[in-house]
């Protein structure tokens, strides 16, 4: 974890600068008192699965099958639904089905390439520092929604909230300065069946045996695989069906002595594997991202419903000495379902080792911009704060061909 391979960084070093940086940054933003409404928004709904400790680009959806094995790794690659696209061996289900959702090759940032800084990118568009914290999309549709569903709010979290994944910094999780009114509702479930809630929570009041009911009255389906991750997308589809406009499903809440997409192969508290990567972190994602799309389309809620599945960054391109990947920033890959979007289409590309975009970059605040668009939310409507100042929902525009 300490001195990464040819991709990786000293993080000892790292946390110190980070820790200098966010202390002394920017102008003191006050409080939004939330989002100007343009009377545009069509009220479409999202899942968003956060793929927590950044799965390979490699070993999933973009295969280098030429590159050296130092680069490839070793996995092979299949044909997808989309003729020209293949897939790395691991999601065959997924591939399967890639004529259903748009496939990120080419997202990408220039930050620190941690957790943190990349969880706060690709759940708000933005970076955040200690005294600004930016609002999680989910807050945004909660600023925006105006009917109230049966369980008092339109933003929750499931299975549980991201806990530690290294250093103390906002996760982009929250409504950050757009107060508790727009706060999710932690949903905190025993280890291994979210049915078995432990803790209902909500600054502002949520109606939680509304909650606990429905949550509690699912019957799981094994095409969403026998994981608390599969059974929590199943939930999210109850609850949206039901009215809630945002769901965010955490795969993992922590990259420590658990098996996460978090690969360094340290043998340590972050002993995940590529082999892992095969026999139980694809498959887990695999069966739950298939099974989910299909019963959205089945029950004709795919138009209305945004399926996001992405995480914080990729994985380093060449192995490291142990035959895991460290973390890397450069570009790595991320699928969007639904909402009117295309199926089938690819957008971007890495280059010939998967280290950094060669065609159509997508920066986090293009992603940010093309999330409020499906949606149905102008990205460049206005903030509004406290001091009479406002600004932009995203600081860029949305990915022009899928619009």
């Amino acid at each position: 974890m300490m001195q990464q391979g040819r991709y990786g960084f000293d993080r000892r070093q790292f946390l110190k600068q980070t820790a200098i940086a966010t202390a002394g940054a920017s102008t003191f933003l006050p409080e939004a008192k939330g989002v100007e409404n343009d009377g545009n928004s069509n009220g479409k709904n999202c899942i968003f699965l956060m793929l927590t400790g950044g799965p390979s680009q490699i070993d999933t959806f973009d295969p280098k099958p030429d590159a050296i094995s130092e680069i490839r790794g070793p996995f092979k690659t299949v044909s997808s639904k989309v003729p020209g696209t293949f897939f790395a061996e691991t999601l065959p289900l997924l591939a399967a089905r890639a004529d259903k959702f748009t496939l990120l090759r080419s997202l990408f940032h220039e930050e620190a390439p941690i957790h943190e800084t990349g969880m706060q990118l690709m759940q708000t568009g933005r970076i955040s520092t200690e005294r600004n914290c930016f609002p999680n999309f989910g807050a945004v549709c909660a600023s925006l929604s105006h009917s109230k569903n049966q369980y008092g709010s339109s933003f929750m979290v499931l299975p549980t909230e991201i806990g530690s994944t290294g250093v103390t910094m906002y996760q982009g999780q929250g409504a950050g300065f757009f107060g508790d009114q727009c706060e999710p509702v932690k949903i905190k479930s025993h280890h291994g069946d979210i049915r078995n809630i432990r803790e209902i929570t909500h600054p502002t009041g949520a109606n939680a045996g509304k909650i606990l009911s429905t949550i509690s009255a699912l019957s799981f389906d094994s095409r969403y695989g026998n994981s608390i991750f599969g059974q929590s997308c199943q939930a999210a589809l109850s609850l949206v069906e039901s009215g809630v406009r945002f769901v965010t499903v955490n795969m993992f809440d922590t990259v420590f002595n658990e098996v996460t997409w978090d690969c360094h192969a340290d043998g340590g508290a972050l002993a995940t594997n590529l082999n892992d990567y095969r026999t139980r972190i694809c498959p887990v994602f695999d069966a739950a991202y298939s099974a989910l799309l299909d019963d959205l389309e089945s029950r004709g809620m795919l138009e209305s419903t945004l399926v996001v599945a992405v995480g914080e960054f990729g994985r380093s391109p060449h192995l490291n000495m142990r035959g895991g990947r460290d973390h890397h920033s450069g570009v790595w890959s991320g699928l969007l379902a639904g909402a009117g979007l295309p199926g089938g289409a690819v957008i971007g590309a890495s280059d010939s080792m998967g280290g950094e975009p060669k065609d159509m970059p997508v920066s986090p605040s293009m992603f940010a911009a093309t999330i409020y668009k499906a949606l149905g939310i102008n990205p460049a409507q206005k903030i509004l704060l406290s001091n009479g100042e406002s600004m932009q929902l995203a600081d860029a525009v949305p990915i022009p061909s899928l619009f």
